[in-house]
């Protein structure tokens, strides 16, 4: 009997292939829009896993995500140092200031100061130069390799020239990459690039540049408070929970490890911001479309179907044998459904990876997908159902 229901399903062609093509629609939809939200929620709390070696991050306590501005007093890193179980702690900037290429063009820059002494914040992945370097007089690393805005200069300037008096560049001319040796000012200081970075791709669509905390604050605009935050490592057989709360009730400022200040970044805007209801939406509409074209394709299949049905019940078949071939049939179908979505979907991400479209398939996504199709085809089969219990036999073979 469930040989016949197979090939009941593949002989009508056209209703077997709408099938799928709903069902295949209902999960690539369900399990693109989930890899994209996914892939763009992890870009706001990139940063902090960017930074290794950390046991601890300090900072205001009414900050709400990683690049919330809310400075520290100069004393804040003292006063963490002062607590029993810190091994070091050292400074961070993090901000957003202009720089101006050689061709006068402006750009709006991730500035990253990290400590002078220890380099403890410091890029994942260097391309080019040493992390030493940034020692070196007016030394910045700046990010490449990146499908964000990034430094672009003149083709016809070298790496390390300037222009000379009077040059003027066409501002739609030929551009390259950054490059050691180049020279750009931030906020009007100058800055020498001595080595390249990869970064991972963060919410915020501008270059990172990395260069000492000392010289981040010279470039940023005066302030009485410029420490972003404050990191900081717990001395050996020191529990980092029992270190973060006693930071927290000596200073006052809040103590977090990593994950914790990752999830506290990704909780402000889930809760603030539209992108979670913009993209529920997106799934739900993919949901509901598999629901409307797979159900209506497997009810109008088992209509056309019902003959057969009903010659199976006359020659002996209990009404749970046929409703067993239809279950199998939407078994079947929602498969090679599923099947058929996922792979575009895998498809679509190796395209993606890279670039500015954000995607990350976490192994969560493709159940979620495969409970979605299976809802839908549970729905789809049990309204066919309903014709095949009630279905009499002699009906099969009534004349017009």
């Amino acid at each position: 009997m469930f040989r016949y229901a197979i090939k009941m399903l593949f002989g009508d062609s056209a209703k077997f292939y709408g099938i799928l093509l709903g069902l295949g629609f209902a999960s690539l939809l369900i399990a693109q829009q989930s890899s994209i939200f996914v892939g763009l929620m992890s870009r706001t709390f990139a940063f902090i896993g960017e930074v290794g070696h950390v046991d601890l991050w300090v900072f205001d306590p009414t900050q709400s995500y990683v690049d919330e501005p809310k400075p520290l007093r100069a004393t804040a890193l003292e006063r963490v140092r002062g607590v029993t179980g810190v091994a070091w702690a050292a400074p961070l900037y993090k901000g957003l200031l202009v720089a101006t290429l050689p061709d006068g063009s402006r750009r709006v820059c991730d500035v990253v100061g990290i400590d002078d002494d220890t380099l403890a914040g410091g890029p994942a992945e260097i391309v080019a130069g040493s992390l030493a370097d940034l020692r070196l007089p007016d030394a910045v690393m700046v990010e490449v390799e990146s499908s964000q805005q990034q430094l672009r200069f003149p083709a016809e300037l070298a790496p390390g020239a300037v222009p000379a008096p009077g040059q003027v560049f066409d501002p739609n001319g030929p551009k390259r990459s950054v490059e050691v040796g180049d020279i750009i000012e931030l906020n009007e200081r100058r800055a020498r690039v001595v080595g390249l970075v990869k970064c991972a791709e963060t919410f915020v669509a501008a270059p990172t540049i990395y260069t000492t905390y000392s010289r981040a604050i010279t470039y940023a605009p005066p302030s009485r408070r410029v420490m972003s935050s404050v990191l900081v490592s717990a001395a050996p057989g020191t529990d980092p929970a029992e270190l973060a709360a006693r930071i927290t009730a000596e200073t006052g400022l809040e103590a977090l490890p990593p994950h914790d200040y990752a999830m506290r970044t990704l909780g402000y805007w889930m809760r603030e911001t539209g992108i979670p209801i913009n993209f529920g939406i997106a799934i739900a509409l993919g949901f509901f479309v598999g629901v409307a074209i797979a159900g209506q394709m497997f009810y109008n299949f088992t209509l056309d179907n019902l003959r057969y049905f009903g010659a199976f019940k006359a020659m002996g078949a209990s009404t749970w044998t046929l409703l067993g071939m239809v279950a199998l049939q939407a078994l079947v179908a929602g498969v090679l459904g599923l099947g058929l979505g996922l792979g575009a979907v895998s498809a679509f991400g190796l395209n993606a990876a890279g670039g500015k479209l954000a995607f990350k398939m976490l192994w969560q996504i493709p159940l979620i997908a495969a409970g979605a199709v299976l809802v839908i085809c549970v729905l789809a089969s049990v309204i066919s159902m309903w014709k095949v219990v009630r279905l009499d036999p002699a009906d099969v073979f009534k004349g017009p």
